[in-house]
C-alpha cells in the first residue's frame, strides 16, 4: 500500500449519511427501494422486539477452578521436586492451554504462587505442576510440599501465558528451535519439547543443573535421545555460552530459555546484535533492577514510611516490615501485588495493568518504581 492510499481517510473523509438509505446501484431511484424496506422492517421490528429479549448483566470470567490433586510424585532423586496432577472433580473437560502456561495456585495461607504447567496440552482432563522444596524462600513451596495431598481441593487461576512458544511457520521465521533450561526451570520447557518434536521440528536441548540428584524429570526426557544434552556443575562446570547455543549460533535459530538470572542475562549480552536469532526466555526469580534511585513508601494505614533502595523492588521493601503482603511472579504480570496510591508518580513498568488502572493510582510493586521522592499506599 502507497503512502497516498494510507492517508486517504484523512484527506477525504467519509461523508455518508448513515441514517439515509443509499441510492439505487444502477440509479434508477435516488433511494433503493429493497434498503428503504428493511429500514422499514427495522423501526418496527426492534422496538417490538427490545421488551421481549431484555439485556442481562453477563457473568465476569475470572478463570479460578477448583481443582482435585489426582496424582502426586517426586520427580527428582534429591526428593526436593514433587509434581502435582490436579483435575476436576467430576472429570469433566479443563480450560485449553498452550506451552509455556502456568498456573496460580491458591494456597491455604493465603499465599499465592504461579507454577508452568508441565504437562501434555493434548490432556484436557488434567493439568500438571512441579514445586521445589526452598527452605529459604517465601514459604509457598514448602507449604505445597508439606500440606497437599493426593485428594485435596486446591484453588486455582487461569492458565494464563507470559512464555508462549511461537512455532516455525505458525508465526515465527525461524527453522530450528534451541531449548535450554536450568533445574526447575524445565517445567515451562517440556511441553514445548514435546510439541516441537509432535510436529516434527528441528529442535536440540541443553539441560543443566548442580547435579544429577537435583534435575527433575530427568527419565521423561531419556526418551527424546541425543536431542537433549544433560549437563551438571559437579561433574561439567557452568555451561559456557557457546555450549548454551552451540559455538556459533546458526541464522534462523530460536532459543527459549528458562533458568536463574545470571544465565538469563549472560545469554542476552551473548546474542546481544544478533537479529537472526531469537531469545525468548522466563524468569523464576525477580529482574534486576535498571536504572533505579532511591524513594520512599509511605503507608497510609499508619503513616510509617520505609526506604526503597535503588537496587531492590518496593515489594522487597514491603516485605520488610510487612511479611505477609501478598505476591507471587514477582515480575509484573500476575498482579497479585497490586497496590493503590493515593500520592506520588508510579514509574510503571509492568506488563499487566490497563491505562484506566494505572490511572487510578494502581501499580505492582514487584517491578514498578516512582518518578518522584515519595509514594503514598494504601496498604
Amino acid at each position: 500500500m502507497s503512502p497516498v492510499d494510507t492517508m486517504n481517510h484523512v484527506f477525504h473523509p467519509h461523508t455518508t449519511d448513515l441514517e439515509t438509505e443509499p441510492p439505487h446501484l444502477y440509479g434508477r431511484w435516488r433511494r433503493d427501494p429493497f434498503m428503504r424496506l428493511l429500514t422499514g422492517l427495522g423501526k418496527v421490528w426492534f422496538p417490538f422486539w427490545s421488551p421481549l429479549a431484555p439485556l442481562y448483566e453477563t457473568a465476569v470470567a475470572d478463570h479460578v477452578q477448583q481443582l482435585t490433586i489426582v496424582g502426586r510424585e517426586v520427580v527428582a532423586l534429591d526428593e526436593n521436586v514433587i509434581a502435582l496432577t490436579l483435575g476436576a472433580a467430576d472429570g469433566s473437560i479443563l480450560p485449553e492451554w498452550h506451552p509455556g502456561a502456568h498456573l496460580d495456585l491458591h494456597l491455604a495461607s493465603g499465599r499465592m504462587r504461579s507454577y508452568s504447567l508441565c504437562g501434555d496440552p493434548g490432556d484436557r482432563r488434567h493439568y500438571r505442576i512441579a514445586v521445589r522444596r526452598i527452605p529459604e524462600g517465601g514459604g509457598g513451596s514448602i507449604e505445597v510440599h508439606d500440606t497437599l495431598r493426593v485428594g485435596d481441593t486446591v484453588t486455582v487461576k487461569g492458565p494464563r501465558n507470559a512464555f508462549p512458544l511461537a512455532l516455525p511457520g505458525y508465526g515465527s521465521p525461524a527453522r530450528k528451535l534451541r531449548f535450554v533450561a536450568a533445574g526447575i526451570g524445565i517445567t515451562p520447557i517440556l511441553p514445548m519439547v514435546a510439541t516441537a518434536e509432535r510436529l516434527g521440528l528441528e529442535w536440540s536441548m541443553i539441560y543443566s543443573g548442580r547435579s544429577a540428584e537435583s534435575i527433575p524429570f530427568i527419565a521423561e526426557l531419556a526418551r527424546y535421545g541425543s536431542k537433549v544434552t544433560v549437563r551438571t556443575d559437579d561433574v561439567d562446570g557452568l555451561p559456557t555460552m557457546a555450549e548454551l547455543t552451540g559455538p556459533e549460533p546458526e541464522s534462523g535459530l530460536a532459543v527459549y530459555c528458562c533458568g536463574p538470572v545470571p544465565m538469563l542475562e549472560a545469554l542476552r549480552r551473548h546474542l546481544d546484535g544478533r537479529r537472526d536469532v531469537e531469545l525468548h526466555f522466563e524468569r523464576f526469580s525477580p529482574p534486576p533492577i535498571l536504572d533505579g534511585t532511591e524513594f520512599t513508601v509511605r503507608l497510609n494505614s499508619t503513616g510509617e514510611t520505609i526506604t526503597v533502595a535503588d537496587d531492590e523492588s518496593a515489594l522487597t521493601a514491603l516485605r520488610r516490615v510487612r511479611p505477609g503482603v501478598p505476591y507471587s511472579c514477582q515480575q509484573g504480570f500476575c498482579g497479585t501485588c497490586r497496590l493503590h496510591t493515593t500520592a506520588g508518580e508510579v514509574d510503571h513498568r509492568d506488563s499487566l495493568l490497563t491505562e484506566p488502572e494505572r490511572e487510578a493510582g494502581y501499580f505492582l510493586p514487584c517491578v514498578s518504581r516512582c518518578s518522584s521522592t515519595q509514594l503514598d499506599v494504601d496498604a
